[in-house]
């Protein structure tokens, strides 16, 4: 089966070089896609739909939308578009707005719990559903707006891991588009005709939330220096602990350096054996 478009086999190969990288998908998974019926969603079910087609492995897709009880929120929508297709899928509704709504203290902003909430949900359904994986859509641009973002206004340098086990050991999470930016996952929705659903939140959109400071920065800075996102991205992947202030990874100067000297002794010690292997 060939790829429809240039832009499509883009993030099936992204996509896959995640799957590999982090070892998302084994033979005889069951993967639970949480599809809320945004573009990022919408657009990690049908690249996982159409890898599944083709990869020498075989695993099975189930797509889960948590509804989270807003008035007017077109679930149904989703469910014909899943019926269509013929994707497996389930829609669990909730009433997950107005316990926010209990909750949320005033001028809190209401996205990081109510993502919270939902994964309670999905954990819970997973198990369920007997998904042995759950697969979300967050793209390369969530993963670089949650560093900058913990950076900034939460004092820690973390993101998020491309592959979670939970807490509890029962639960595998994955994030196959780590590789795919949020331009294409846009593109791609509307290239393969998904509909994209808001989430009718109220504070859905609102630009005064840091997120999207965060957002209108990166996109700012990318326009100025081509390959910034790219390089935050790398960034995460190449930490260097001995550089930063973490006593917890910076033991004493002492014990640091005879823990370098020891690193450079094994180094010398692997060239020597690969100068002689080659001789």
């Amino acid at each position: 089966m060939s790829y429809r478009s240039p832009l499509e086999a883009r993030i099936a190969k992204k996509t896959t070089k995640a799957i590999v990288d982090f070892n998302m998908i084994e033979d005889g998974d069951r993967i639970m896609v949480g599809l809320s019926g945004g573009k990022d969603s919408w657009a990690l079910m049908e690249t996982l739909d159409r890898l599944r087609r083709r990869a020498p492995i075989a695993f099975s897709l189930v797509a889960v939308n948590v509804d989270s009880g807003y008035k007017d929120f077109k679930h149904d929508v989703i469910a014909k578009t899943c019926e269509e297709r013929g994707w497996e899928y389930r829609i669990e509704h909730t009433s997950i707005g107005d316990v926010m709504d209990d909750l949320l203290e005033a001028n809190a902003t209401p996205c990081s719990l109510c993502a919270r909430l939902r994964r309670g949900v999905l954990y819970r359904i997973a198990t369920e559903v007997g998904a042995t994986k759950i697969a979300l859509g967050h793209h390369l641009d969530d993963f670089i707006e949650t560093l900058l973002l913990n950076l900034f206004f939460a004092g820690a340098l973390k993101a998020m891991p491309a592959r979670l086990v939970s807490d509890s050991g029962e639960h595998t999470v994955i994030r196959p588009l780590v590789y795919v930016g949020e331009d294409e996952a846009r593109l791609y929705t509307k290239e393969v005709g998904l509909p994209i659903i808001g989430c009718c939140c109220p504070a859905c959109g609102d630009l005064s939330l840091q997120r999207q400071r965060v957002k209108r920065l990166i996109l700012d800075l990318e326009r100025e220096h081509s390959g910034v996102k790219q390089s935050m991205l790398k960034a995460l992947g190449n930490v260097m602990p001995r550089h930063l202030l973490d006593t917890r990874l910076n033991p004493s100067g002492e014990l640091r350096d005879s823990v370098a000297l020891r690193l450079d002794e094994e180094g010398q010690t692997l060239l020597q054996v690969q100068h002689a292997r080659s001789v």
